[in-house]
């Protein structure tokens, strides 16, 4: 998401030609030649409207600046200063001197009631559009607060500008919808320079209303709620999914931020099966893409929570958690899927030899009683490395030790075991082939 700072800056630029060439500001008139003078004009002389009108005429921004700087130099409290500074900021603007602009808004900004609402606008608008467009980004405190301040003040005065006889409300409201997006685009970014995550999140949320399809500030409200303290977790990945799925994305960005959000995720929840956070991935992006806001039941187990659920977990307690199912199924199949479970308990109901591994079916027992009643496999256990498994009898207790990697949920429930070794003690010999045998006792 590189260039993200220039991109509110760039895209409104024309906004404001266009809202200003429907908006008429005073310019200074010509001083009587015989010295008469309306005492309601302001006070200045022909030689400097002269000097003022020569500089204002200068096309080349370095020459005009230097006929500003020699204008100010002689007459340093000329009333006519209300109309010097803007050119200065409109000078420095095409020069790329961001500070400078800056500065010369700020000095048209202190003019205070002398100047117009217009005109007011304009320096609140040229410093947004300059402070979005220094590089690298701005990290001085004083000047963070004084930014975000100017935009929120920029903002008002935008809102209070009075619609032009000619034009329409709605072509009105269309004029200030991109100079709103810059005001706070500003805010959110001076915010986020002085930690105010709270309030950066607020102005970014008020762009991402006027353009709801805005890959780059949904990316930068999941900055801001992982930049919080504590981190808000749910929140950032929400908005990070958003970006993924805005249609403003373009393919690159997309894919970029598609990654972040998954390491983003693997490192919440520390789970063992990558295939489950690709699953829970997906379906944040479709609900992101289909939801402005995220739903107040959604959310994502933490790796705290996938350990407390580890906590005296068997595998009897992951097969009943798991044909319970809901959001208890979820968390427990989580924090299961991946480990290995030792001297898992059960009755062979079929064993297939192969020439890399030997899979059984086999039905999970914990008891006399269930291994006399079960008839049907719960259990696929991939038995790899060990080829005497194959020796194994159906209808005779078992035991093995394997990851858990997979399950068929109800009603055909099956786990599904990888990498297993089965007890040495459960494989017969050859004097016991044939010979049925009672299950081991072991608490499950």
């Amino acid at each position: 998401m590189k260039g993200s700072r220039r991109l509110a800056g760039l895209a409104v630029v024309t906004a404001l030609c266009l809202m200003l060439g429907n908006i008429t500001t005073a310019k200074p008139q010509a001083a009587a030649a015989a010295g008469g003078q309306d005492a309601a004009k302001p006070q200045y002389t022909m030689a400097e409207y002269n000097a003022y009108t020569a500089a204002q005429a200068t096309k080349d921004p370095t020459a005009q600046v230097k006929a500003l700087d020699d204008f100010v130099a002689k007459y340093p409290n000329s009333a006519l200063l209300i109309y010097v500074y803007p050119l200065y900021y409109n000078a420095y603007s095409q020069l790329k001197n961001w500070q400078k602009v800056i500065e010369y808004a700020d000095k048209t900004l202190a003019l205070g009631d002398k100047i117009e609402p217009p005109v007011k606008y304009q320096a609140y608008y040229a410093r947004a559009f300059a402070y979005t467009n220094i590089q690298p980004p701005p990290t001085d405190p004083d000047q963070a607060k004084k930014a975000r301040q100017a935009a929120l003040d920029g903002l008002q005065t935008l809102n209070a500008l009075k619609k032009p006889d000619q034009m329409s409300q709605d072509d009105f409201d269309k004029q200030k919808k991109a100079p709103a997006i810059l005001f706070n685009y500003t805010a959110a970014t001076a915010a986020g320079a002085l930690k105010d995550y709270p309030g950066s999140i607020e102005s970014y949320k008020a762009v991402l209303a006027l353009t709801p399809d805005d890959a780059v500030t949904s990316y930068r409200i999941g900055q801001a709620y992982e930049q919080m303290q504590p981190p808000q977790h749910m929140d950032a990945f929400w908005y990070f999914a958003k970006a993924v799925s805005a249609k403003g994305a373009n393919p690159q960005q997309a894919t970029q931020v598609k990654t972040y959000l998954r390491k983003l995720i693997v490192n919440y929840q520390q789970a063992s099966c990558d295939n489950l956070i690709d699953a829970e991935l997906n379906e944040l992006l479709q609900l992101a893409g289909s939801s402005a806001d995220r739903p107040s039941t959604y959310t994502l187990p933490s790796s705290q929570d996938l350990d407390a659920a580890r906590k005296d977990m068997t595998i009897a307690s992951v097969i009943t958690d798991l044909k319970a199912g809901g959001d208890k199924a979820k968390v427990t199949w989580l924090a299961s899927c991946g480990l290995e479970f030792p001297d898992v308990p059960g009755k062979l109901i079929e064993v297939t030899p192969g020439s890399d591994a030997v899979q059984l079916k086999v039905a999970f027992v914990t008891s006399d009683a269930e291994f006399d009643a079960k008839t049907t496999p719960d259990m696929d256990v991939k038995v790899v490395g060990q080829p005497d498994a194959a020796k194994l009898e159906k209808d005779n207790p078992v035991r093995f030790t394997a990851t858990l990697t997979a399950y068929d949920p109800d009603p055909a429930f099956m786990l599904h075991w990888d990498k297993a070794k089965v007890n040495e003690e459960d494989i017969p010999k050859e004097k016991d082939k044939g010979k049925k045998k009672r299950p081991a006792k072991k608490q499950q």
